[in-house]
Parts: structure tokens; C-alpha cells; sequence
């Protein structure tokens, strides 16, 4: 049987408009022009809210999003890969009431919880040494199969309709994270940096490539790395690995698409990245999501310390939806007017709606955050 988690996330899909066009979000988020403040919701719920929300009333344009008003823009992402390319058929391996393992498409064994996971756990990685990168180092070389057929025609289109231009590479701590398991991957850094960087020279190669043939053709806006690599006790790489290993692979990608008139290097991360700030901005980052406030991530304070070098998109605490109206007043009030002012933020919850947020609080964080931004524009 095959597997794939697409089928669990689209239950909790939501419907995203575009109400912000290419240019105006562009122009916002580099400082160039504070014409209207943004709002988003960036997933929507966990699982279980949309049920929790069900039987307190939810309207079907509240469970997917669309009752709600928020001031977005569309990202247009170009079907290329820079990334693992190929691999094994993923498949269910054994099903449980608790439980699903499953193959994935890295020959990993992964098991996700029943119910209440959208991230499956794997039970066993590809690689731990260079004898194990070297045979599979050619899911990461380059081939004209990175490119899906009609990619330019699908670019133009974005550009056409207003969305916002994006390609991505992968993490430079992520992909060792999905290759090695945490824990190899971070001990990799000091006892195996050859290998370190082996993988990220050839994903870097692979990265130009394909980013160098895409960027010839089509104007670039945004560029766009996972890494989440970080919690709320700091970052698992420090600033002297991020300088060797990572912001030479970011620069390699970044000064290419920068040279031909992209704007946004963008980076999704949660926790406390405070420590690597410096070394992410020296690798071209000027974009960070979600600016998770229980990892000490507050956008008042890191506005004040950075300024226009870094722009941010979320930064309201999720958690304060499960409490009072006043704390979500406060959270709001504290947060908004300042960046209102300065521009260079797309306000949002730093991630998924969780659970046990009553329906009526976010309904009243939506109305309450449109009276603070529309008083303050």
C-alpha cells in the first residue's frame, strides 16, 4: 500500500487568497514602502481543532479559514528540485490502532502516531559515514530531471497573476538532520566536518545549477531554505559551525538569485535562533518565520536590535489564543504598533492554531488585531 502524508494535510487545509500583489509585498518586506500593514495565518489548525471547532458552532468558512480576513500575498513556487531527487517507493509497512510505519522515499523506516501527528519519526537513517553518503550521493547530483516539464510556462504564470516568485534549497542542518537523525548530524559538525562538507558542496553544485538555468529565464523574488533547528534552549548548531558549513552554502545559492534582482532569502525555523542571528544574516537571510515567542523570539526587541536587516512574518504567540481576551489584547497591543511603524513584518501566530483554542477567541484575536492595525495605519 502506498503512503504519503499529503492525505492527512489536506484535512486540514485552509483556503489562502491573494490580497497583496508581488510588488507591494516585496516592496513591504525590504523596507522600500509601508503602504498597508500584512496579516496571515500561516497553516490554520492542528489536528483535532477543526472538530473541536465543529462542535462549538464553526461555519464551513471558518474551518477552512475563509470566513476569516487577512492581507496576504500568493507564493508562486517554480516545480523545480534542488533537493534529494528519486529514492524508494513510499509504502505502509504496518498499521495499528496507534500507529503507522511506513517506507519513505529516503528507504527510512518512519512511524506516525495515529490521530494526533501530521510529522511521522524515523526509525533508522541512510547514512553515517562517507562509505553510507557515497551511496546515495547521486540522489543529490544534478540531472535534467530536476526540471518538471512546462516550468517556465508555470514561473510566467506566477508572475503574470501577482504571486510572489519563489524557489527553494534545502536546509544546510535540515537535509543532514534527514539523512543522519539529529543527533548524528550535530556530532557530524566536529567529528566528520569531511563529510559535512562533501553533502553540502554537492547540493550546493546541484543548487546552482538549477538556480542559475531558473534565473536566466524568469525574474526570482524570493528564495526560500527549511531548517528548524533550533528550541527554546538555543540553536543545535552554534555561530562557529553556522560560519564555516552553512553560510557558505546559503551565499552560493543567495548571491546568484541576489546578482539577478531577487530580494527575499527566507528562512523557516522555530525556536531560538537569537544566538545565530549574526552568522544567518552573513549567509544573506533577511526573512525569518515563524518568530516563536516561547523560544524568547519577540519582534519588538529583535526590530530594535536588527532594524531593516531582518523582516519577519509571524511573531504573535499561538499559546495566548488558549487563554484570556485580555491576554490576547496584550499580546497584540504590545506587538503590532511598533512594527506597524516600521514595516518589514507579516503579522501571524508563530505556527498552527493548537488545540483547545476556543472558536470565540480567535474570532476575537482576527477582529481585535484588524482594529489595532487598521488604528494604527
Amino acid at each position: 500500500m502506498t503512503f504519503s502524508l499529503s492525505d492527512i494535510h489536506a484535512t486540514l487545509a485552509i483556503k489562502k487568497t491573494m490580497d497583496v500583489d508581488r510588488i507591494e509585498y516585496l516592496d513591504h518586506m525590504t523596507f522600500r514602502a509601508n503602504r498597508r500593514p500584512l496579516l496571515t495565518e500561516p497553516f490554520g489548525p492542528l489536528l483535532g481543532l477543526k472538530e473541536e471547532w465543529a462542535a462549538q458552532g464553526a461555519t464551513p468558512e471558518e474551518l477552512d479559514m475563509s470566513a476569516f480576513r487577512y492581507r496576504q500575498p500568493a507564493y508562486g513556487h517554480i516545480p523545480v528540485n534542488t533537493g534529494w531527487q528519486g529514492g524508494w517507493a513510499e509504502e505502509i509497512l504496518e498499521t495499528t490502532d496507534d500507529h503507522i510505519i511506513a517506507r519513505d522515499k529516503y528507504g527510512r523506516r518512519i512511524k506516525l502516531a495515529v490521530g494526533y501527528a501530521t510529522l511521522a519519526l524515523p526509525l533508522d537513517y541512510p547514512v553515517r559515514d562517507m562509505a553510507d553518503w557515497r551511496k546515495i550521493r547521486h540522489h543529490y547530483e544534478f540531472s535534467e530531471d530536476r526540471f518538471t516539464p512546462g516550468w517556465e510556462d508555470i514561473a510566467r504564470e506566477h508572475l503574470a497573476a501577482g504571486r510572489v516568485v519563489s524557489v527553494s534549497i534545502p536546509g544546510g542542518y535540515d537535509e543532514l538532520r534527514e539523512l543522519m537523525g539529529d543527533a548524528e548530524a550535530c556530532m557530524a559538525f566536529i567529528s566528520q566536518p569531511e563529510l559535512v562538507e562533501e553533502v553540502l558542496g554537492t547540493i550546493a553544485d546541484t543548487a546552482y545549477r538549477v538556480l542559475d538555468r531558473v534565473s536566466a529565464a524568469v525574474p526570482v523574488d524570493q528564495l526560500m531554505v527549511h531548517e528548524d533547528f533550533a528550541g527554546k534552549s538555543g540553536p543545535l548548531l552554534g555561530p562557529r559551525h553556522m560560519q564555516r558549513f552553512v553560510v557558505p552554502y546559503y551565499r552560493r545559492a543567495w548571491d546568484l538569485l541576489a546578482s539577478r534582482g531577487a530580494r527575499l532569502f527566507w528562512i523557516d525555523s522555530d525556536g531560538d535562533l537569537a544566538p545565530i542571528l549574526p552568522a544567518l544574516i552573513d549567509g544573506g537571510i533577511n526573512v525569518i518565520f515563524p518568530i516563536e515567542p516561547v523560544g524568547g523570539m519577540d519582534i519588538v526587541k529583535l526590530r530594535q536590535k536588527y532594524g531593516t536587516q531582518l523582516a519577519f512574518i509571524g511573531g504573535l504567540d499561538k499559546h495566548v489564543l488558549r487563554r484570556s481576551q485580555a491576554e490576547i489584547r496584550a499580546e497584540l497591543e504590545y506587538k503590532i504598533p511598533p512594527l506597524i511603524e516600521s514595516g518589514g513584518c507579516m503579522f501571524g501566530i508563530d505556527h498552527r492554531i493548537p488545540n483547545g483554542t476556543p472558536l470565540e477567541n480567535y474570532r476575537y484575536y482576527i477582529k481585535t488585531v484588524w482594529e489595532i492595525l487598521e488604528a494604527g495605519s
